[in-house]
């Protein structure tokens, strides 16, 4: 009997781990890897600390060595895929290349938004999604004096602080009233907004941009209200968007995202999904969301992998995210939408050790822990297991949290 060749399209933390777990499930056949960069997957979360600060080399982010994937018998291939033929199981390769498919995982990943205003064109204006956009932005900080960074959220603001890192003066430009704003708490933004102006950062809220400034080069940002704000270096940081296109032009299901089930399936029984590329429904928070992040794209992964080896394993991951800047570690548990009262552990006005528990009809549905790994654990367990506590004991540091579970 031949062998079953399962092909991965995509090659970041979603994709490298579903190769791993297709392994451990007992897949026997083959496994081919394809992804858009001439790189094994590698970890994207230093891209904007670590490896923009020049800290970390590409090979020192290898999510694992060369020498594993051959061990284990996984086939990498750099190349795009520019159709998925359902009907035939075979993929088109932008080379003229074809390769065919028993099963078929979507790895497709993200891609950053872009700016279309006047002048984004102009070289020195870079955004933040793979090593080659930070190998460009290394070269460029050599020489860079004032960069401004756009875009308020946490990417953003790592940009941010890594540049500082290196003394590049640096201006943040955020649409919305105050930074990070989609994500949290007013109380989280004004710390924020207090920790990078300490680091000299300049944050300029609701202001928008005009044109970029330069004939070749970019040497400035012009915003609306008449602001302009000097740049010999760009970087933009407005979010992402998932890569759905090629998916939904072969007739699988697409809402903001690959629609998959609790299973890691799509519409189609031979071919599962995982990532950021994909939206789902989260028992959770009962609403169907897609999340950025590496611990959903790996968890999403292994249930996928286990679905293509007959295995069913539903996805219960509770979301989970964090963020370096500085000398300072988010770690963020669940998700705050819709929150209705914030509880303070800790002292946010002059620490940079705090925790902000959100609540929806008194019950922890998130928190933010800045530098308290310890309560970000037991948040997370409070959170998934739905165990009730009055929100008041939370604010009482006198309280061990761990008494409360």
């Amino acid at each position: 009997m031949q062998k079953m060749k399962a092909v991965i399209i995509g090659a970041s933390h979603a994709a490298a781990q579903l190769s791993v777990s297709l392994r451990q499930e007992g897949w026997e056949g083959d496994i081919v890897m394809i992804g858009d960069e001439p790189h094994l997957p590698y970890h994207r979360p230093p891209l904007s600390k670590t490896f923009l600060s020049g800290d970390k080399r590409i090979e020192d982010l290898l999510i694992r060595p060369a020498t594993f994937y051959e061990k284990q018998q996984i086939q990498f291939l750099h190349g795009h895929v520019v159709l998925i033929d359902r009907e035939r199981k075979v993929l088109n390769i932008a080379d003229g290349s074809q390769i065919s498919y028993d099963k078929l995982a979507l790895c497709t990943g993200a891609r950053v938004r872009k700016l279309n205003s006047e002048g984004s064109e102009l070289q020195g204006i870079y955004y933040v999604r793979n090593a080659a956009d930070i190998a460009a932005i290394q070269q460029h900080i050599q020489t860079a004096k004032h960069a401004v960074m756009i875009g308020g959220g946490y990417i953003g603001l790592e940009t941010a602080a890594s540049l500082r890192k290196q003394e590049i003066q640096v201006s943040l430009l955020e649409t919305a009233p105050r930074i990070l704003q989609r994500v949290t708490a007013p109380e989280l933004s004004d710390f924020y907004t207090r920790i990078h102006q300490e680091q000299g950062v300049s944050i300029y809220n609701n202001i928008t941009i005009e044109r970029f400034i330069g004939a070749t080069q970019v040497k400035g940002v012009l915003c609306t209200n008449g602001k302009t704000i000097p740049a010999d270096l760009v970087i933009v940081g407005i979010g992402v968007q998932p890569n759905s296109e090629l998916v939904q032009a072969a007739g699988i299901d697409v809402d903001n995202g690959i629609v998959i089930d609790a299973y890691g399936r799509t519409n189609d029984p031979d071919i599962v999904a995982a990532g950021d590329c994909t939206s789902h429904f989260n028992h959770h928070y009962q609403r169907q969301i897609r999340l950025e992040s590496v611990p959903n794209a790996n968890e999403q992964a292994k249930v996928a992998a286990a679905t293509l080896c007959g295995k069913s394993k539903p996805y219960d991951a509770l979301p989970w995210f964090w963020s370096d800047q500085y000398d300072i570690k988010l770690q963020i548990a669940g998700l705050n939408h819709g929150y209705d009262q914030l509880v303070i552990r800790g002292d946010l006005q002059n620490s940079k050790s705090f925790v902000a528990f959100y609540f929806k009809n008194k019950q922890l549905i998130a928190a933010d822990c800045i530098n308290r790994p310890l309560e970000f654990m037991i948040s997370k367990r409070i959170i998934n297991d739905n165990i009730q506590i009055d929100p008041a004991h939370f604010a009482d540091e006198s309280i061990d949290l761990k008494q409360l579970r």
